[in-house]
Formats: structure tokens, sequence, C-alpha cells
């Protein structure tokens, strides 16, 4: 029945791509969407914990060898809660018009390719499938054109993604060099074979294949860009599910491929990596004034923190503590689960302010005072959980990370033990200031008075909130149960089942309740009943008249909409003590064409200086375009320039097969 759904899935992406191109249906076309997002979610629900047998796809054989494809059980936990924001972005579409034809072909392009870096056994069609979501998501943000100069944005992603591709493309041929085949059953094996120096190539290849994708410095500068050119909808689709599938791809790629010899470099490589992507991103994302590109930094950030939690298991693995990698995997994959949820909760936030106000600007609107009880509560659960508080999937998943990285002290060597002490304290630093991260999104672009209308969010971004705000809260309180369906999701040992030992009953522990242990089911019982110490006390205290009294102003007429912290008085102390890492820029311009002694407009400018765009991809820009500007001569058109290199081709293949 799974494998049944996730072809009816395949089928609906399909013919939705192909009525975004004859550009007529829309609507229809979004709804097929839809119904293949439920359709993967059935398929997931159905299939664990198990995940789906083998099937072999001749139609998309290359060389006359059929193509498997399979979802393990670990892409379908990913995929399910990937495809869970993805299935309200089908429903209520872009709100850049609902979504035209070249923003719903890129979304069931992107669909359609994330399926494939799931399921796919074989790696030319892997790759394919790869540039099918890269594509997908330039089709997105420029069908949408909310920013100025999108294309460039574009451009840039592109550019950083076909790095990692090309990257990708020589890992696997690497590999399918010694397997004398591309398919990825035998890939493991071909890994052991390989010359110590082929393995390290290898795996840094894929680490920057898939970390263009996940957010890794420094392929993290392309997200705000991007991610600020479209709306809401198109980054619930890039930090769910096409995040999820890049995740996967490395994981089975460090976890299954590799030998298992390289398991501790690499596990710290893995740890470094991901512990300065994510104290970078969140320190970027506090600085944002923009809905969508601190929501952008935050993915990578949280896609650092999975892999921060596969470097801990390849530790593990090397360590000989399989039961512990397979804890530090099911953190990784608990992590991006509520992740996604949370995620795309927060962009259909943004998308249903932006509907009501027509700017994704993070300032004070009033939008809770002016919509509905659920909407500011789906929000604010979203919000807790990505900042870590209790009792939401933020929470466990987190409090499961540093119980992992606690565990260090298991390890046999200094090496591991000193990468998971470090990687604890990244963790803490990253863990505070995407707290005051989302305290300042929720605070500034939620709460407060708007200045004209208060910001009216329609009925369809209202529920959409509110159901995924509400599946971040039940997968916290359901973990003991919802654990079961990972029971088998170790890659490198399915039976392992670590899983099963993280659950004594409502209690959630790191494989043992003699080292730590929490219960958000039972806390989300009695917070209820804690809150009712407080009210008490207000009630008690509420036998006299109460006198309210204006605050003191400096002796100034009290204005609350005028006085209102910004975005940047919340977060400008932090970007002056990371002064080093930010090196800020404040411009200030004065139009003064009518007298020298009136200013008729101020204009002020601050932003953040980027690190690697100057150092790295600065300098390469400059460089293709000096080289284009070198040889643009092969572009004049005489007939007789191009026979003349046509002759020198012909004369050096002569001497080559002479000599």
């Amino acid at each position: 029945m799974a494998g049944e759904l996730i072809a009816a899935a395949a089928l609906l992406w399909l013919v939705a791509a192909l009525i975004a191109l004859a550009g007529a249906g829309l609507g229809v076309g979004r709804i097929l969407v839809a119904l293949g997002c439920a359709c993967g979610i059935a398929a997931a629900i159905l299939a664990l914990p198990d995940g789906t047998k083998m099937v072999q796809l001749p139609f998309l054989s290359i060389a006359d060898s059929a193509t498997g494809f399979r979802l393990q059980p670990a892409a379908l936990w990913l995929m399910g809660f990937g495809l869970a924001p993805a299935l309200f972005v089908a429903l209520l579409g872009s709100p850049a018009g609902r979504g035209g034809r070249t923003w719903l072909f890129g979304m069931a392009f992107s669909l359609l390719g994330s399926l494939g870096v799931f399921g796919l056994q074989n790696g030319a069609q892997f790759l394919i499938a790869w540039e099918l979501m890269s594509l997908g998501g330039a089709a997105m943000v420029l069908g949408e054109g909310l920013a100025e100069g999108p294309g460039h944005r574009v451009l840039f992603m592109l550019g950083l993604l076909e790095v990692g591709a090309v990257g990708l493309l020589v890992a696997i041929l690497s590999f399918g060099a010694d397997a004398h085949t591309l398919d990825f059953v035998r890939f493991g094996a071909a890994g052991l074979h390989l010359p110590g120096y082929v393995a390290i190539i290898a795996g840094v290849l894929l680490l920057i294949g898939f970390g263009a994708k996940l957010g890794l410095l420094p392929f993290y500068e392309w997200f705000p860009g991007a991610y600020g050119a479209g709306s809401g909808a198109t980054g619930a689709i890039m930090s769910g599910v096409v995040l999820n599938a890049a995740f996967f791809g490395l994981a089975r790629g460090m976890m299954v491929w590799m030998p298992a010899g390289f398991d501790q470099g690499f596990g710290i490589l893995l740890c470094a990596i991901g512990v300065i992507s994510a104290i970078l991103t969140t320190l970027y994302a506090f600085q944002q004034e923009d809905w969508r590109s601190l929501l952008a930094f935050s993915s990578a950030e949280n896609a650092s923190i999975a892999v921060i939690a596969l470097g801990a298991a390849l530790l593990f693995e090397a360590g000989g503590k399989p039961m512990l990698a397979g804890l530090a995997f099911t953190v990784a994959l608990l992590h991006l689960a509520g992740h996604a949820l949370a995620k795309g909760c927060l962009f259909l936030t943004a998308d249903g302010i932006y509907g009501a106000t027509g700017s994704f600007a993070i300032v004070q609107r009033g939008v809770l005072r002016a919509n509905r009880f659920v909407f500011g509560a789906g929000a604010l659960f979203a919000v807790m959980s990505l900042a870590a508080m209790p009792p939401q999937a933020g929470f466990v998943s987190e409090w499961f990370m540093f119980q992992t990285v606690f565990q260090g002290f298991h390890l046999p060597d200094l090496a591991g033990r000193l990468t998971l002490v470090l990687s604890g304290a990244g963790l803490a630093l990253t863990a505070a200031i995407a707290f005051a991260t989302f305290v300042k999104l929720f605070g500034i672009g939620m709460q407060g008075r708007a200045q004209t209308t208060e910001a009216k969010v329609d009925t369809g971004h209202t529920i959409a909130v509110a159901l995924l705000g509400l599946g971040v809260l039940v997968l916290a309180v359901g973990m003991p149960t919802w654990l079961g369906a990972l029971t088998h999701a170790d890659l490198t040992d399915p039976a392992l089942d670590a899983a099963a030992k993280m659950t004594p009953g409502w209690l959630l522990v790191p494989l043992t309740d003699k080292f730590a242990f929490i219960s958000p089911s039972k806390l989300v019982i009695v917070m209820p009943l804690l809150s009712l110490l407080p009210i008490g006390l207000a009630f008690a205290v509420r036998r006299g008249a109460i006198r309210r009294v204006p605050v003191w102003y400096g002796g100034s007429p009290r204005e609350v909409v005028g006085t209102a912290t910004t975005a940047l008085t919340f977060s400008n102390s932090l970007r002056t003590f990371y002064s080093f890492v930010y090196r800020p820029t404040a411009e200030t311009e004065r139009d003064t064409t009518l007298s020298a002694y009136f200013v008729r407009r101020l204009r002020f400018d601050h932003d953040v200086a980027p690190i690697f765009g100057p150092i790295l991809f600065r300098p390469v820009t400059r460089f293709v375009v000096l080289l284009a500007r070198r040889i643009r001569g092969l572009q004049s058109g005489h007939l007789n320039f191009y026979l003349a290199i046509l002759g020198m081709l012909l004369v050096v293949i002569l001497a080559i097969s002479l000599f």
C-alpha cells in the first residue's frame, strides 16, 4: 500500500508540473500537489518502522540496468515531516498572486527531486533528482519576484549549489569506479577498497556537496538572499523537505559509503564544521530585520545542529559504542522533524502577515491583538520549539543533543572526548543566542501596537499556523509513542533498536534513566497546574483598588507606537559585543537640496558584513568576469576563426593518435 501511495505522489507532482508548463488550471495543479503531499505523509505512516520494499524502475534505466527505489525508515521519517508544511503551502499558494505557473512548476519539481534523493538507489538518477531540487527552488524564487534583483540572488544560490553538485558527482564516480556500478547497494563494499587519500577526498566532497544545500559554512551565505527574494511558502519547502533530503544524503554517505576506519576523523570534522556553522548562522539570524532572512539563517543553524549529531554518531561508532551512535543519529532525526514543523509554521506566519500588511519586516504591528487566539498560539508553539523551550519538540531534541555530547566520556580516546566537550560548549552558546533571536521575532514581530491598521491575517493562514503549531506540541508530548517509528532507522545496523531504549514508559532517557530523564508528556500536564499558583496569588492581591499611573518617560508625553522597541535596538548590544564577527556598517545620508541649513530627509542604513563573501566568493566572481572578457573573442562570429580552431583541434588529435 505504501508503495502505491509513493507512486501516486510522484505522478500527482509530475502532472502538476505539466499543468504549470501549460499555464492553465493552476488551482487544480496546487490541489494535485497537496494530494501528492498527503499521499507521501500517509505512505510514511503506513511504512514505518520498517521502510518500503526495494522496487525496480525500468523506465529510469541506464545502460540496460534497472534503477532501484527504496525508502528507508530514516528517509520516510524525514520525508513525512517535511511534507506536512508542504501540504499547507500547496493549498494556500504563494502570497505573490497565489502562485503563478513558474512557482507551481518549481514546487512540483522540488518535491519530485526530494523524493528521488530520499529513495533512488543509483548514482546517475540521484544526481538528476538533486539537480531537480535546485532547479525547483530557483523557479519558485524567480516566479514570485518579491524582491529587487532576484536573478542575481538566484544565480548566486545556483552557483554555490553547482559547486556542491560537482563535488557529489566526483564523489559518486569515485565509489562507482571501484564498485564497477553506480548502484548504491555496492558503495559500502567499494569504500573498503578505496585508497586512503581517495576515500578522504571523496568524504570531503560529500560534505561539500550536501553541505551546500544544508547551509554549512561557507555556503550559508546564499540563504538570506535566496530566501529573502521569495515568500514564506517557498521558504517552507526549502527548509523542510528539501533540507531534510540533503541531510539524509549526507548521513547515508558518511555512515554507509565511507569506510569505518575514517569515522573518527570525519566525526571530528563534522562536529567542528557543525559547531562553527551553528554559531555563525545564529549570530547572523539575531541581526535580521526580515522574517524570511531570519528564518533562513535559523534553518542553516538547525541543519548544523543535526550535522553535529551525525558527527557524534561517527565518533561513537569509531569508539565501539554502537548504541550511543544510534542514539546520536536518532536525535538528529528528531531534531529535523520538529524543525520542519516549527519552521514551516513560522514561514506561513510570515506569509499571513505579509498578506495583511504588504511587508515582511519585523516591526510591531499588533498581530496578536488583531487576530484569533489560535493563530497566536500556533506561532508561539513554533517559536518556543525553535527557542528550545519546554515542553515543545525543539526542547526535547536539544535536551537529547546535550545528553548525547555529555556521553563523550565513554569514548576511549582524548580527541573524541575533547571534540564532544567543545561541541557541547558551542551548542550552549548557540542555544542562548537562538533563544534571544526568537524572543525578538515573537516579541517585536507579533506583539506591540500597530502604527495605523492592525494586521488581520486571512483564515487560511490562521488555520495552517494553528495546526502546524499544534503539531509541534503533539510531536513533543507524544514522543514516547512516536519514537517507536524509529526502531529500525539506524543506517548502519537497522536491528540496533536504539530508539526503543530511549522511552521507558512516559520518560525520555539517553538509553538509561540512570543518567538523565525528562517527560514532556507529564510536563504538559504539570505546567498548567503550576500556573494556578501565580493565578491564585494574582486574585489574592486584588482585594484593594488597583491604581494605574503612566510610566515616567523623562517628562515627555508617552507615545506607545513611536517609542516602540525595534529590531535594531533589540539586537544592537550583541552586534557591538560581537563586532569582530559582524563588522557592522552604518551610513547616514542627508538631503539638503532646499538649503544647507535645513535637512529635508535623513536616510540611515545599517548592515552586517558577510565573512566569506569578500574572502571566497568575490575574488572568484572577479576572476570569472575577467576570464570571460579575455575569451569573448570566441563569440566573434567570424567563420574563418572557427575553421582555424577546428583545424588546430584536428592537428592535436592526429598528434595524440600518432605519438
